[in-house]
């Protein structure tokens, strides 16, 4: 059995923008199938939008309010929603709101920089 705690990992950048910091997946504790992430979206910050052709991920949101794009539909989304993307679909995450936008992501098989391809140009840093 393999245990850590959030708290214990260091935050990193996706390449689609979004903070992310991994509980568990190929760097972390040793999942070999799926991975799962805290990711944070700051007020006004938004992901480049972008697809996985391998992955199928599932957004499980915990705090804050934003917009979803899947396959060019927006929907809103806050605490307690999840949404299934699958493979091939494009998204985009916005947050809309005040607050950090906060959602656990998990992707299977696990996140890679390899597996995503954005279908838009990143912003610029501030």
């Amino acid at each position: 059995m393999d245990v850590g705690n959030i708290d214990e990992r260091e935050a990193f950048t996706t390449l689609d923008g979004s903070t992310i910091r991994e509980i568990a997946g190929r760097t972390t504790l040793p999942s070999r199938h799926q991975s799962l992430a805290e990711a944070t979206v700051p007020p006004g910050g938004a992901t480049v939008a972008h697809y996985h052709p391998q992955s199928e991920e599932l957004y499980f949101f915990t705090a804050g309010r934003g917009r979803l794009r899947v396959a060019g539909e927006w929907r809103e989304v806050g605490p307690g929603d999840c949404a299934v993307l699958p493979p091939g679909v494009e998204h985009k995450l916005e947050n809309s709101g005040a607050e950090p936008l906060v959602l656990l992501c998990c992707c299977s098989p696990p996140y890679s920089h390899e597996d995503t391809v954005l279908t838009e140009e990143p912003r610029p840093a501030p």
